[in-house]
Formats: structure tokens, C-alpha cells, sequence
């Protein structure tokens, strides 16, 4: 095929679906290496001889780097190219899995990390962007159907993947399983995935929104894990310091004259604001839950980890049956509808968590997370086509980096607060652990009611020609 991208048409043939599949492949390995090591905790408090506080740090690094990348995306789509900025993605995030894997101490573990994160940062925003240029507004509402339910799967899969691994091999191969694939994504892509050029319009990089809004998120992120683990100083500076940045950064980017990095007036333009709520609260819902879930099952009901795994895997299996829904119902049905029965039934899937301190077996939560899964594929496809199908094909990798910015900064901020609540919980509960838990599951039931009000807002009719 031809180097270039062609026209699209409203077909979704094999060729399409082909580039989807290599895209998607960044998306599945930089998501699902956000939980992999979540099993190996204690393998790798024991090989380095490190603390658990300092081993979860290989996880937090990560998260903090991503949430530090993920702004940065649009602009380098925008000034080199959509393909290009995937493939030095992949590039980065492999380089930094290879030193994973050769890491000899948790310092050194962790900065490959951060190495890893940063690449894995840019991918699906920057996999998103380049699909739906190359679809258009016809096509892409099907082929989101299909690709978003990559990032409800990884949370479940990671530690299910993770816990595979570590019962046939060694540590090293959480992170050299990404080797294989990341190279096959490479020369797919090289070969099948065409070249969208750089925007005509060059703007110059917004240096002084990097240096604000990047660093103010992790910050911000750091403050808010660090209020989890009760240690007062960190976590109150951690916090005010995020939270000044961000404001400072919306301050500059209300009044610079130049293109910042993620334009804050972007939000007050409909359906893009309702979208955003929506995804952000839906971020901390699916990895919220994910965070509880787990952690729930290995402390209150004393499941292994390979156990707890498999328990979650209902809900991948309920993202899948959603996103084949979704598939054939996306251009028959309006995106409102789609989204808002998708939280309702997200809200159904939640309401049995908040009565964990009775013990309901094992048959009610696999039907719940089931319904969860269901639920959540039938959100995030329709409101990415809500908005790439009304927004002009030289701001999509801009507005991609903003709804991914939103859904990373949702999950962390979301397990972060969940972390704090949980951990207010047990101590007023004292031995009444799964109590602890039910009452935390109420503020998830929280998030997805703000989610319903963001979606009330959501367009009622699709657009014109799509």
C-alpha cells in the first residue's frame, strides 16, 4: 500500500482493521504494563532486598512518568509526524523494558522504569490519534469500538499475565515479554501503517506549560499516593506544590498567545467537556476498582494472586461482549444512549461491592464485574467517537492526548483517593476488613454518578456523515 494515507471510506475492510491491530499493540503493552509487576511485589523484595515501600516504587515510578508524557503527545504528532512519534515511542519503551529486565538494584529498577513509562506514555494517545486520521469520521466509530477495550482489559490481564510469568520463569520476564511484541508492532507498522504527515502549521513547543503541567500532575499524583501511606510531609507538599503548578498552568494557558501544550478552553467547547468528565471519572472508576478488587480478595478472603486473577477476568470477558455490542450499534445508535446505559450498568455492577462486609459469594461478584465490563466498553468507544468525528483531523492528536491525559490522570487520581479512603476505613473498622472495603466501594459508586451527570450533557443525535 501506498506510503501515504489515502482517503478513507465508510467501509471498515481488512486493511483497516489490520493497521487497528498493529496500533493496538503499543496500547496493550504500555497499559498492561501498568499492573504487571502488581504479583511480583514480593519476588522482587527479595531479589533486590528492598522494602515493599521502596519495590512500589517500580510501579509508581511508572504511573508518574506516563501521567509526565502523556501532555507532550499531541505536539510531537503534530511537529513530526503521527507514525513516526508512535514508532520512537515504542522505541523508548522497549529500550527501558531491556533495562528492566537488566536492572541489578530497585534504584536502577526504577529509573528504567520511568524510561519505560515515558515511552509507554505517548502510545495510546499517539496510536489513537494516527487511527483516526486514517479511518475518518465514517469509519472510526466502529474501529474505536474494537481498539478501546485494550485499555478495560489490561488492568485485569497485567496481574493475570504477571502471575503467569512468574509461575514459569523468572522476574526478568515481566519485562522482556514486551520484546517480542513491541518488534513485531515495529515492522508491522513500518510496513503496513501509512504516513500521516506533520501539521502545515508549526507551532512552536509550549516550554513553560511542559515545565508546569507535566511535572505538576506527578507531583500531584506523588502527593496524593503519599497521603495513602500516611507520611504527612511528602504528601502535604507533594499536594500543594501539584496543585499551585496546575493552576499555574491554567492561568498560562487561558492567557499565552501560543499554542499550550493542552488547551484548557478545549474543555469548555460541547460535547469535548461532558466527554472529558466522563472519561476522567470512568478512569477512576475501572482502575479503581481494580486497585480494590485485588487487594480485597488477597486480605479478606486469603486468594493468591493467580486466584484473585482469574476472579477479575469476568469483567475483560463482559468488555468484550460490550465492545461486539457497540460495534454494530455505534452508527445506529445515539452516542447519549450508548454512554448513559453504559454507566448505568457500570452502576449495577458496583452496587454488590458496597456489601462486601456480608460476604457474597463468588458467583454474585463474578456476575457483577461481568455487568461492570459490559457497562464500561459500552462508555469509552462511543464518547472517543463523539469527539473525533466533530473535531478536524489537525487537532486530533491533541485532543487524543487530552482525553488520554484525563483517563491516566483519572485512574491515578482516583486509586490514589480510593488508597486514602480505604486506608480511613480499616482504621475506623478495625477487624472488620471487608466492611472497610464495602464503605470504600460507595465513593466508586460516587464517581459513577458524577460520570451520568457528565453524560447527560453528551450530544442526543450523531453528527452529520458519520
Amino acid at each position: 500500500m501506498s506510503k501515504n494515507a489515502a482517503p478513507p471510506t465508510d467501509r471498515v475492510d481488512g486493511q483497516l482493521l489490520r493497521i487497528a491491530f498493529i496500533l493496538v499493540l503499543g496500547t496493550f503493552m504500555a497499559t498492561v504494563d501498568a499492573t504487571i509487576v502488581s504479583v511480583g511485589i514480593d519476588t522482587l523484595t527479595q531479589e533486590f532486598n528492598a522494602s515493599v515501600a521502596e519495590i512500589q516504587w517500580v510501579s509508581t515510578a511508572y504511573l508518574l512518568a506516563v501521567v509526565a508524557a502523556v501532555p507532550a503527545s499531541g505536539w510531537l504528532a503534530d511537529r513530526f509526524g503521527g507514525r513516526r512519534t508512535w514508532l520512537v515511542a515504542v522505541g523508548v519503551f522497549l529500550l527501558g523494558s531491556l533495562l528492566c529486565a537488566l536492572a541489578w538494584s530497585a534504584p536502577s529498577l526504577i529509573v528504567a522504569r520511568v524510561i519505560q513509562g515515558l515511552g509507554g506514555g505517548l502510545l495510546p494517545a499517539t496510536g489513537q490519534a494516527l487511527l483516526a486520521r486514517v479511518a475518518g469520521p465514517g469509519r472510526i466509530g466502529r474501529v474505536i469500538s474494537i481498539v478501546a477495550v485494550v485499555p478495560l482489559l489490561s488492568p485485569v490481564l497485567g496481574p493475570m499475565v504477571g502471575g503467569s510469568i512468574l509461575g514459569v520463569a523468572s522476574w526478568p520476564w515481566l519485562f522482556l515479554v514486551n520484546l517480542p511484541i513491541g518488534l513485531a508492532a515495529v515492522l508491522l507498522a513500518r510496513r503496513y501503517v501509512p504516513v500521516v504527515p506533520p501539521s502545515d502549521r508549526r507551532t512552536a513547543f509550549d516550554l513553560r506549560g511542559a515545565l508546569l503541567l507535566s511535572p505538576g500532575l506527578a507531583v500531584l499524583v506523588y502527593g496524593l499516593t503519599e497521603v495513602a501511606h500516611e507520611r504527612t510531609l511528602p504528601a502535604v507538599i507533594g499536594v500543594s506544590a501539584g496543585s499551585v503548578m496546575l493552576a499555574g498552568f491554567l492561568v498560562h494557558g487561558l492567557r499565552t498567545r501560543g499554542t499550550p501544550l493542552v488547551d484548557p478552553r478545549l474543555f469548555s467547547r460541547p460535547p469535548f467537556g461532558a466527554a472529558a468528565l466522563s472519561l476522567l471519572v470512568l478512569g477512576a472508576s475501572v482502575f479503581g476498582t481494580m486497585f480494590l478488587l485485588p487487594l480485597y480478595f488477597q486480605t479478606a478472603r486469603d486468594l493468591s494472586a493467580w486466584e484473585a486473577g482469574m476472579l477479575l477476568a469476568p469483567q475483560g470477558l463482559g468488555a468484550v461482549a460490550g465492545s461486539v455490542l457497540v460495534n454494530r450499534a455505534i452508527d445506529k445508535v445515539a452516542p447519549r444512549s450508548l454512554v448513559v446505559i453504559g454507566i448505568a450498568l457500570v452502576l449495577v455492577g458496583t452496587v454488590p461491592f458496597t456489601q462486601l462486609g456480608h460476604e457474597p459469594p463468588d458467583l454474585v461478584i463474578v456476575a457483577a464485574l461481568a455487568v461492570r465490563g459490559f457497562g464500561m466498553a459500552m462508555i469509552s468507544a462511543p464518547i472517543m467517537n463523539i469527539v473525533y468525528t466533530r473535531i478536524e483531523p489537525a487537532h486530533l492528536p491533541r485532543a487524543a492526548g487530552a482525553l488520554n491525559l484525563l483517563n491516566t490522570v483519572g485512574g491515578s487520581l482516583g486509586t490514589a483517593a480510593l488508597a486514602v479512603v480505604l486506608q480511613d476505613r480499616l482504621a475506623a473498622r478495625g477487624a472488620d476488613v471487608s466492611w472497610a472495603f464495602a464503605d470504600t466501594f460507595w465513593w466508586v459508586l460516587g464517581f459513577g454518578l458524577l460520570a451520568a451527570a457528565g453524560a447527560t450533557r453528551l450530544p442526543r443525535t450523531q453528527p452529520k456523515g458519520s
